[in-house]
């Protein structure tokens, strides 16, 4: 009798051990997938941003279709040539897409304020953080938006990775700079005023893609 318990308990513990391998096999290739979802690809969508303070190069990710698509949309109908960095905070991030900063007669009280009309449901992958260079949407805070929608247009880009961490998760991060990280160091460092507007105008001159 206590043979058959015994061989029983073995058999019990085997099959538990190689359905934890089976777990365990599926978590990891689920990581695998995600971790070359996030790449960008050769084919992924890049733009230069021609600012007033030099080029910034960013590549979209594959795996944020809405905003990628929406982003080059306003791209081909040249909706960000013009557009100011209405918010820049050096040591987290900055900020342009408010099409009211093209009009040089505009309350800046409300830069900001605008945007393109709509919003676009949150695409938020936890495999995109905040890094140095990210590419991220703007959207209006939980307790009025706990859909997370973003903004149709204000986008940002990231500073400084330690100090936009807190916002992994929360935001959806859409794309990452390739190359001009030092051009924008050079824009978060311009003097601002008490609403984080530069006192010298800060302007993308146009975006154009590059694939």
């Amino acid at each position: 009798m206590k043979s058959k318990i015994f061989i029983l308990i073995t058999i019990t513990l085997f099959l538990a051990s190689c359905a934890n391998r089976g777990t365990k096999n599926k978590e990891t290739d689920m990581e695998k997938t995600t971790t070359e979802k996030t790449a960008p690809t050769e084919k992924s969508p890049m733009f230069e941003i021609i600012t007033t303070q030099g080029s910034i190069i960013v590549q979209l990710y594959d795996d944020t279709p809405l905003h990628r698509d929406n982003f080059t949309k306003l791209v081909n109908e040249k909706f960000f040539d013009g557009i100011l960095f209405h918010r820049v905070i050096n040591g987290f991030m900055i900020q342009a897409g408010d099409p009211s900063t093209k009009d040089s007669t505009a309350n800046k009280n409300s830069f900001g304020s605008n945007d393109s009309g709509y919003t676009i449901p949150a695409e938020i992958v936890a495999a995109h953080k905040h890094k140095k260079g990210a590419l991220a949407a703007a959207r209006q805070g939980d307790t009025i938006n706990p859909e997370r929608e973003s903004s149709g247009s204000q986008f940002y880009l990231v500073q400084s990775e330690e100090g936009c961490s807190h916002l992994n998760g929360a935001y959806t991060v859409f794309g990452e700079t390739v190359e001009g990280l030092d051009v924008i160091d050079r824009i978060a460092a311009v003097p601002t005023n008490q609403r984080d507007l530069p006192l010298v105008d800060i302007r993308i001159i146009k975006i154009v893609p590059l694939q």
